[in-house]
């Protein structure tokens, strides 16, 4: 019965992470330089490289931009918890509910679910391996790949780039 009384309560968590959380406006002093970072505009985003260069930061520009991946648990959100929500760090468009978080133990912050409105996907051949890349939807910024090794109910493993993400604490 307590197990049963668990999977229930878990169920509900679930389901309260896929409803539609309100997008918050803040735009961080990190972000005051960057014209189009926006967390209520979803609208897709067509801006070069060259233009990107020139807003974000280097560390940021060659994992977002370039695919760079960052050193495993060296990222500010791999051993973080607060409840929140995690953003495009490059547009600030919606990417993850802190309730679909887990410790996977990878090294990145890991996921068991995305928005459907923030993400996209790629088949990604580098490294002589064979993986899919999340990127954000808005501006195609990689985050970093998707996996299926994570836990239920998705079994999915988004593992992510702390530096690709933003948080917002509810």
């Amino acid at each position: 019965m307590k197990y049963i009384f668990s999977f229930f309560i878990i169920l509900s968590l679930i389901n309260c992470s896929q409803t539609q959380q309100p997008i918050k406006t803040t735009k961080t002093m990190e972000h005051q330089d960057n014209p189009y970072f926006s967390r209520t505009d979803r609208t897709k985003l067509n801006v070069s490289n060259d233009e990107w260069k020139k807003i974000l930061s280097p560390d940021l520009y060659a994992v977002a931009r370039e695919a760079a991946t960052e050193r495993p648990f060296t990222g500010k959100y791999n051993d973080f918890d607060a409840i929140g929500d995690y953003y495009c760090a490059v547009c600030g468009n919606h990417l993850f509910r802190s309730t679909s978080k887990f410790a996977s133990s990878c090294g990145w912050p890991s996921f068991f679910e995305a928005d459907k409105e923030g993400v996209i996907y790629k088949r990604d051949s580098s490294h002589g391996m064979e993986r899919i890349e999340v990127l954000c939807k808005r501006c195609d910024s990689h985050l970093g790949h998707v996996f299926n090794d994570g836990p239920p109910p998705t079994g999915t493993r988004y593992c992510m780039n702390s530096i690709s993400l933003d948080f917002e604490k509810d």
